[in-house]
């Protein structure tokens, strides 16, 4: 019981650095409404993503949509092979190769 739920703690922390990402990269707080609307725009964000380079910004907010989509624990074998615990530890020349194996998930 112990280690199910440290593991549902280390996808809450993937989760959380994915969004403490996208809050930085959208400049603060929306309202409701403004939340609603970026739903449904994200596919065409994931789009773009795979076009511009891989920033630690896009890499945290492509983890929080797959762990959304139940996929935690493929990014956290995904960070493994990297030698990483999370993210942040993650090379900044791992990134490329990271964002694009995160993106077939």
């Amino acid at each position: 019981m112990g280690s199910e739920l440290l593991r549902i703690a280390e996808g809450f922390s993937i989760v959380a650095e994915g969004l403490r990402g996208l809050a930085k990269a959208e400049g603060g707080t929306k309202d409701k409404t403004a939340v609603k609307e970026q739903k449904q725009v994200q596919p065409e964000k994931a789009e773009v993503q795979q076009e511009s380079p891989a920033t630690l910004e896009g890499i945290r907010a492509l983890m929080a949509q797959k762990t959304q989509e139940g996929k935690s624990k493929e990014i956290k074998e995904l960070l493994q092979k990297y030698g990483a615990a999370k993210l942040s530890a993650v090379k900044p020349e791992d990134y490329p190769a990271l964002m694009q194996e995160a993106q077939v998930l």
